[in-house]
């Protein structure tokens, strides 16, 4: 069984379609967060990803954001900019779908959140003392996360007292021998000074877990942001990757 998980779409619409077509040989795909924010096609985004079959997909910050302006106070200048824009843009049952995605969710084997297992919604996991505290707020041996947009891995020794943290390339197949979290990186605005389109693939039964990248067209992306109206600066940041 081979599985796609990404994360942070953002409203970029010919980045999701580059990734679905990169990754075709998948049974399931597991969406962790934050279909729109940033990006120009709220409602591409949503709709293709509501048609997607063997579909597990949660609430982000800006989902929750749009829905019922939930910490809207919490976003920077740019990002409650484009808040505002989708909630005036988005169709009823665009909204009618984010509004009834889950926060987090747990199985016996992998814990899904958008943030952290400790803060499903908004902690961002980057660093090895903020991985440390959430290993005790899962008890499955995987938990997957978005949100801070770097394809990263966290993995607990055996003891229980370090962990390790990888910026993970593509073309590397990571091993699951541990406690581990992992971040697919971000789909519609990585943040690792690598433009293309991230995304993880997770198989349970070889026990691997692999970031792949891909190109889209990102100009595209830049001509709607203008057209729409929005910040100047959405447009700089996907082409640079940051």
């Amino acid at each position: 069984m081979r599985i796609l998980v990404i994360s942070d779409i953002h409203g970029n619409y010919p980045a999701l379609e580059a990734v679905l077509a990169s990754a075709v040989t998948v049974d399931a795909v597991w969406c962790l967060g934050d279909l729109v924010g940033y990006g120009p096609f709220p409602n591409e985004c949503v709709e293709r990803i509501a048609t997607l079959p063997n579909l597990t997909c949660l609430s982000g910050n800006h989902d929750l954001a749009v829905v019922n302006s939930r910490d809207i106070d919490r976003f920077n200048d740019e990002a409650s900019h484009v808040i505002y824009w989708t909630k005036r843009e988005i169709s009823r049952d665009n909204l009618d779908f984010l509004s009834k995605l889950p926060e987090t969710i747990s199985t016996d084997w992998v814990t899904l959140a958008h943030g952290s297992p400790r803060m499903p919604t908004w902690e961002y996991l980057i660093d090895q003392m903020s991985a440390m505290v959430n290993f005790a707020f899962f008890e499955t041996q995987l938990a997957l996360v978005g949100h801070s947009h770097l394809p990263l891995a966290f993995t607990v020794n055996a003891s229980g007292d370090s962990v390790n943290r990888t910026l993970l390339q593509p073309g590397n197949v990571f091993k699951i021998e541990s406690r581990c979290i992992f971040n697919p990186g971000s789909v519609g605005q990585p943040r690792d000074h690598d433009p293309r389109a991230s995304y993880g693939i997770l198989d349970p039964e070889e026990q691997t877990w692999e970031i792949h990248r891909v190109k889209y067209d990102v100009k595209k992306t830049q001509k709607a942001i203008e057209k729409a109206g929005l910040p100047e600066k959405l447009c700089r940041r996907l082409e640079e990757g940051w």
